[in-house]
């Protein structure tokens, strides 16, 4: 218990931007769905066809997921946005266990209240069809096909985190982690909603009362990165590793285990127990 009241202490910044983040992240995510699903008439009829929709929602949130990674409260974080991601570097031992918990606290909360925002501003708009509050179902296909769809799309984008933030340009990361995304949500959605997070379904299912197909997105992400994770460390080892941060900005602590940043500038870096 002392520690985890240390590293509330201590970190209670960085939660609270990871909270803030997420919140931004389904505002934009309900925003965006409920103009393209039931905006004004004239701006549905300008529309293109259901690809072509999905096309708008994944450019329009990949952007928003590369600006959230680039702003400063994304390089204080280290811009995860996802309980799955948080894991995985806690797995990696790049996160220390109170971190790791209080940050997917704040991520499940953050979200949560972005969600509600959103609901109530647009009201039936937003939880009613064709939206339904932007909650991530299995497709057409079952329940098992979106798993392993989500699985896969998950452990790919966990991959090129890994290879891009530890390559000799880490700050191409957001880059082409919003790009994975608009490809994702363009393309893969059919199967699965394209959701690779677990507090993003959450958070819609919360508010819309559906728990069809949570398992889903409660247990694929998190398995899919952390089968990434694995392919990377016995590929590259755990020294591979350098962050936990997406992008490392200079002008912004670090609070993760072991950071490789701080060590090549001669700068002090995190303890064992995060602080």
């Amino acid at each position: 218990m002392a520690r985890a009241i240390g590293a509330l202490r201590a970190h209670w910044p960085e939660y609270l931007i990871e909270a803030a983040l997420l919140a931004t992240l389904m505002i934009g995510a309900g925003v965006l769905g409920t103009l393209l699903g039931a905006g004004p008439e004239a701006l549905r009829r300008a529309l293109p066809g259901p690809l072509g929709r999905r096309a708008l929602m994944g450019v329009g949130m990949g952007l928003v997921a590369m600006a959230l990674t680039y702003s400063p409260w994304g390089q204080r974080s280290g811009g995860h946005l996802n309980p799955a991601m948080t894991l995985t570097f806690y797995r990696l031992g790049k996160v220390a266990g109170w971190d790791a918990a209080f940050y997917v606290t704040a991520q499940m909360t953050g979200a949560a209240g972005g969600v509600l925002l959103v609901k109530l501003w647009y009201g039936a708009a937003f939880s009613g069809p064709p939206v339904r509050g932007i909650v991530t179902m299995p497709g057409m296909l079952g329940a098992l096909v979106a798993f392993a769809a989500e699985l896969g799309i998950s452990s790919l984008m966990m991959g090129v985190v890994l290879a891009v933030s530890n390559s000799r340009r880490p700050h191409l990361t957001g880059l082409c982690t919003g790009l994975l995304a608009a490809l994702f949500i363009t393309f893969e959605a059919p199967l699965s909603g394209s959701s690779m997070n677990p507090a993003r379904s959450f958070a819609a299912a919360l508010h819309a009362g559906a728990w069809h197909g949570f398992w889903v997105y409660l247990g694929a992400p998190p398995l899919g990165m952390l089968l990434a994770a694995a392919v990377f460390v016995a590929v590259r080892g755990r020294a591979g590793v350098r962050c936990a941060k997406l992008h490392h900005g200079t002008k912004q602590r670090c609070i993760f285990l072991d950071c490789g940043y701080a060590t090549a500038s001669g700068a002090r870096g995190a303890g064992r127990d995060g602080s």
